[in-house]
């Protein structure tokens, strides 16, 4: 009995622990279980909210695109009336919007099969609705008030509107059911949400009372389970506290993304440009160097016909016409090479300051002869339009190609327009213009247009869309390199079916415009008889440029000399006091013509020089050769008898102006 007294109490003792332990493991699993349940409720009540929103924002660009499409229509109706640009260009611009709601509610809809089904319906009574305002409207700007008067009615009583009215109100009604459920799901969502959250709460009471029950019997085991609840309490706040931080880090994570994907974006179109860059300058040095060589091959070859005519006899008329035939296809490849260094920007420009407004005007009389009585020509100049610094003749000859394109595109009937502006262009704004001041040059058309594709190419030399036999595709090519060499540079924007604008941006000059000179008599060039008294010194690097030259000299009674470089042409001259002319190439490796001139200029002031160019390329610019006869490769006998008698008859007169006043100090 003793003994059996003395356990009774220990048995009680270790049950009432067991089952207390075995409670609070199992209250724990229970606030365990609760705390997860409450966490996926308020995952489900989030994502209850994200649809309902979602919901919000379809209705709302429904509603913002019924309201576009009916500003649109409503702004037409006003311009077709009165005309005024002010309300065309409030269509124009409510009418695109429009569009970008279009394609906001397709974004939206991109997951539910028969809304996207709508909206891409509505995009395609969008693009046939568009094209019959559109029609209204090009009547409007035209001022054909009837006519698109007329066209707005028309497409009024078409059943376009209405269908795109009916789909947006199916759309609307479609959406508001969804809101309605959606809405009554974030409700059920937040209610169990708070539900759960206040049987959370109720368990940590139920759970305090247990534990001050149980403390009276086990103080230690009380507060180990105080110190639990607390515990727990502090993970659930931390846990909700981390819930708030993760959310907040994931908006960060997706506005980080996004403007990572601009930043992607416009670094491929940035890498894209400067791709088509450096592509264009490695076409261009091609080019530039092809034309060299070929340009002193058409030196070889025009002095030997000529040279083999002046050989003919009088009976030799068949000889005599196939000669003329190879001198005509020598001088049309001299042309095309003329055309590649343009390209280039090979060819030496002789730049001043130009009045665009009145050269351009000063053209018109030609423009109306090359493209034709069907192509009317619309000119718009601004009047305090600033001069540019270019050379007046290829520019000339640059808008003459820009008509011609502008009219095989528009197939010989339509509008020309040329247009000037003076615009301010700050760094990287317009391709690699530096920043300052330009006058801008628009060509526009109203043509056939051009593709994505065609735009890519467009200004490759020999690119060309036009039929076999139609074009030889440097045209466009030759503006850029004339733009470009120019210190500008030239946009071009098209659009299948709605035309073309070619932009010209030229730097503006600050000087003071000379006054425009009466043209002199044309004087016929004929060949003067030469003087033998005097050497003439040729520098020509290519040894069959330079055998031809001296062909060509001797053949007009000159004592030419070869000579095959510039440092060998100065040790000739310190040696040779018989040299009265130096004829030199400007591209020769060691000295250029250029420098070899100089050295002339200070060593013998009395000297004349006439620099022979073809191809100037990085080694030469156009302020370099200014002041100094020039002849450009390939040259016929004619030329240089002319300019070699010019330059021999002037002496002292041919060099510069800074030589001549040292020369008559």
């Amino acid at each position: 009995m003793d003994q059996r007294g003395s356990g009774d109490p220990v048995i009680p003792e270790i049950w009432w622990r067991g089952l207390a332990s075995l409670f609070a493991f199992a209250a724990a699993l229970l606030l365990i279980a609760l705390v997860v349940l409450v966490y996926h409720t308020n995952i489900r009540r989030d994502e209850d909210h994200a649809r309902e929103r979602h919901s919000y924002e379809v209705l709302a660009v429904t509603y913002s695109l019924g309201g576009a499409l009916s500003g649109a229509e409503a702004a037409l109706g006003r311009y077709v009336m009165s005309g005024d640009k002010v309300v065309g260009t409030r269509y124009y611009h409510t009418w695109l919007r429009a569009g970008n709601r279009l394609r906001q509610l397709r974004d939206l809809t991109v997951d539910d099969a028969e809304s996207a089904a709508m909206v891409q319906r509505l995009q395609m009574l969008y693009a046939d609705y568009g094209k019959s305002l559109a029609a209204a409207a090009t009547q409007a700007n035209y001022h054909k008030g009837w006519a698109a008067l007329s066209l707005f009615y028309q497409s009024g009583k078409t059943n376009v509107g209405p269908e795109m009215r009916r789909i947006l109100n199916q759309l609307v009604e479609k959406e508001r059911k969804l809101l309605v459920a959606r809405a009554e799901e974030a409700q059920s969502s937040s209610e169990r949400s708070n539900y759960m959250a206040a049987l959370l709460s109720f368990l940590g009471i139920f759970l305090v009372l247990c534990a001050a029950v149980l403390g009276v019997a086990a103080i230690q085991a009380s507060a180990a389970r105080h110190t639990a609840r607390r515990n727990l309490r502090r993970q659930t706040e931390r846990a909700d506290t981390l819930e708030r931080r993760v959310a907040e880090r994931t908006r960060e994570l997706q506005e980080s993304n996004r403007k990572l994907q601009a930043e992607a974006l416009e670094r491929a179109q940035a890498e894209a440009q400067l791709r088509q860059v450096q592509k264009m300058e490695a076409v261009g040095q091609l080019t530039g160097g092809i034309a060299h060589d070929f340009n002193n091959m058409l030196a070889v070859v025009v002095g030997g016909i000529e040279l083999a005519k002046r050989r003919l006899g009088p009976g030799d008329s068949e000889i005599a016409r196939h000669i003329d035939n190879a001198m005509d296809g020598a001088t049309r490849a001299a042309a095309l090479t003329r055309r590649l260094l343009a390209f280039a920007r090979a060819d030496p420009l002789l730049p001043e300051g130009v009045d665009t407004g009145m050269l351009i005007a000063g053209m018109s009389e030609l423009l109306d002869r090359t493209l034709g009585e069907r192509i009317r020509i619309d000119l718009s100049l601004a009047q305090d339009r600033w001069p540019v610094w270019v050379d007046p003749h290829e520019f000339e000859s640059a808008l003459v190609n820009l008509a011609v394109n502008a009219r095989d595109a528009m197939g010989g009937t339509g509008v020309l327009a040329i247009a000037t502006h003076n615009v301010v262009l700050g760094t990287a704004e317009v391709g690699q213009a530096p920043p300052g001041d330009y006058v801008r040059i628009d060509v526009r058309d109203n043509g056939s247009g051009m593709s994505r594709e065609v735009l890519e190419r467009v200004f490759e030399p020999f690119y060309t869309t036009k039929p076999v036999g139609k074009g030889t595709g440097l045209g466009l090519s030759q503006v850029f390199g004339f733009v470009r060499q120019s210190g500008g540079e030239v946009t071009i924007s098209s659009s299948l079916g709605e035309g073309t604008t070619v932009a010209l941006y030229l730097p503006r000059y600050r000087g003071e415009l000379k006054p425009k000179e009466e043209p002199a008599a044309i004087v016929p060039q004929v060949e003067v008889p030469a003087s033998s008294d005097g050497v003439i010194l040729v520098v020509e690097d290519d040894p069959r440029v330079r055998a031809a030259t001296l062909a060509g000299l001797t053949e007009l009674g000159y004592a030419p000399m070869p000579c095959s470089g510039g440092a060998e042409a100065l040790n000739l001259l310190a040696r040779r006091t018989d040299v009265r002319l130096v004829l030199s190439d400007v591209v020769m490796p060691g000295m250029t013509g250029v420098e070899l001139a100089g050295h002339i200029r200070h060593l013998y002031p009395d000297l004349g020089v006439v620099l022979v160019t073809g191809f100037v390329g990085e080694r030469g610019r156009a302020d370099d050769l200014a002041g100094y006869d020039m002849l450009r490769k390939p040259f016929t006998i004619a030329a240089l008898a002319n300019t070699v008698e010019s330059a021999l008859a002037r002496g002292v007169s041919a060099r510069p102006p800074a030589v001549r006043a040292a020369a008559g100090a």
